[in-house]
């Protein structure tokens, strides 16, 4: 294993609080003011419009701490059940405001666990969302679940309902770290659900990894990653942990003494880097890893990779849906957030009504820096006056972003050729600092974003 301290001259830029760009603009730009103007977009789908329905199902049968999404622990089924009503109804309700369309291409289960549903409760969802939004043949059916959590039981229902990939939250199989953020999973029973999922043909598995963590070091850290590719998952993601209490209150229960410094997350990152690329897995983009024959892999190969809300994907559909509390959706009009509070997202839903909180019309010039960003995310080049020809619009708009990319240059980020950027590979963990310079939102709210490493 090789480990590099993070250069002096990228210190600044690592220190940033900045955006993840799974989409731009970002959530923080939504507002309640453009709400009920999305309520059109819903209808304008087209014929030729293939669909992705993301699910949030807000519940966990243990609490994380180290945890950043929107979940609660349900102290009995019944309130989960009641967020299964609701939910049918919203999934009869958005599926009966879509236009024409060309069915669901991709269907993703996230939360939250899914796996907190009963097993029978999650082979009839999968089902009825199948018939709201017309499944297509070789859909894509993704869960993500908590191994720690994960029964025999749920296991069957996940290849009854058809699912094709099923992402693991591994995070770390060291025993110390995982007593140090609630969380623990003994390595003999990830496995064991790795098995039970191969065997009900689940064809695609993922594992999620972080650094950062209390207790975590470079050595550990290796080890974890070591211990993954022996299950040997199709992917891996390697996420750096965000400490954000007055966010996320529970975040307290983690002590700041027990977390690593600047250069001691940048030695962590490196060894789960190492661990991966020695096990014969591509890098790919800022913090995913592929086996070499993956479609994710083929993907970025040739340039089709997407960014969205769950990440690095090949999902090439149009529109993405909103289903549950705190989803975000996506149309070519712009970006759309139901409400956060169930109690407010089920209220609507009762009146009829889509449960949207926050909405965000985006103009041709936010499509453009969209564009710019996802091909530095994905590909870590991009041909700024190739996408400018593209979309018919003038690269003056972005000069005040190229002036910010020379500075970059400078500091070793990327490099510019002409209106071409590059990141070398010694800074494709950095690669948000330069994304942020086509951001022309960012200068709100930074932070609430992570930092950048």
């Amino acid at each position: 294993m090789t480990a590099t301290i993070l250069p002096a001259a990228q210190r600044s830029h690592a220190e940033r609080n900045l955006p993840r760009y799974t989409s731009y603009p970002t959530a923080l730009a939504f507002d309640s003011a453009h709400a009920s103007h999305a309520e059109g977009w819903y209808g304008a789908t087209r014929p030729d419009d293939r669909l992705s329905v993301y699910v949030h199902v807000p519940f966990c049968r243990r609490l994380c701490w180290y945890c950043g999404c929107h979940t609660s622990i349900a102290p009995t089924y019944d309130r989960v059940g009641s967020y299964l009503d609701v939910l049918r109804r919203e999934i009869d309700l958005v599926a009966g405001r879509l236009g024409e369309h060309d069915g669901l291409a991709h269907l993703h289960f996230g939360g939250g666990s899914p796996n907190a549903l009963r097993p029978e409760d999650f082979v009839d969802l999968t089902a009825r969302l199948a018939r709201a939004f017309r499944l297509r043949p070789g859909a894509e059916i993704a869960a993500e679940l908590d191994p720690g959590m994960l029964s025999q039981g749920f296991i069957a229902a996940v290849g009854e309902a058809g699912v094709t990939r099923v992402s693991l939250g591994v995070q770390t199989f060291d025993p110390n770290v995982q007593a140090l953020v609630n969380r623990v999973q003994p390595y003999e029973q990830v496995a064991r659900a790795v098995e039970g999922l191969r065997d009900v043909g689940v064809g695609g598995l993922n594992f999620d990894l972080m650094y950062g963590l209390p207790g975590q070091t470079p050595d550990n850290v290796y080890a974890s990653a070591r211990e993954a590719v022996a299950l040997r998952p199709d992917r891996i993601a390697v996420f750096g942990y965000a400490h954000v209490p007055w966010m996320k209150k529970h975040q307290v229960m983690i002590r700041e003494a027990d977390l690593a410094d600047l250069d001691g997350r940048w030695l962590q990152a490196d060894a789960a880097d190492a661990a991966l690329v020695e096990a014969g897995y591509v890098r790919i983009g800022l913090d995913h890893y592929a086996l070499p024959d993956d479609a994710l892999s083929h993907a970025a190969a040739e340039g089709r990779m997407r960014r969205n809300f769950q990440g690095y994907t090949d999902d090439a559909a149009a529109v993405l849906i909103p289903i549950g509390p705190s989803s975000i959706g996506q149309f070519r009009e712009g970006f759309v957030q139901n409400h956060v509070p169930s109690d407010q997202w089920a209220a609507r839903i009762a009146q009829g009504e889509l449960p949207l909180n926050r909405a965000l019309a985006i103009g041709d010039e936010d499509r453009l820096r969209a564009l710019v960003i996802e091909r530095l995310m994905c590909d870590l080049s991009v041909d700024v006056d190739a996408i400018c020809r593209d979309q018919g619009m003038s690269s003056d708009l972005l000069a005040e972003s190229l002036d910010a990319v020379d500075a970059l240059a400078l500091a070793g980020l990327c490099r510019r050729d002409g209106a071409v950027i590059t990141i070398p590979e010694t800074a494709r963990r950095l690669m948000r600092v330069v994304a942020a310079a086509f951001d022309a939102r960012l200068p709100k709210a930074t932070e609430r974003h992570a930092k950048a490493v």
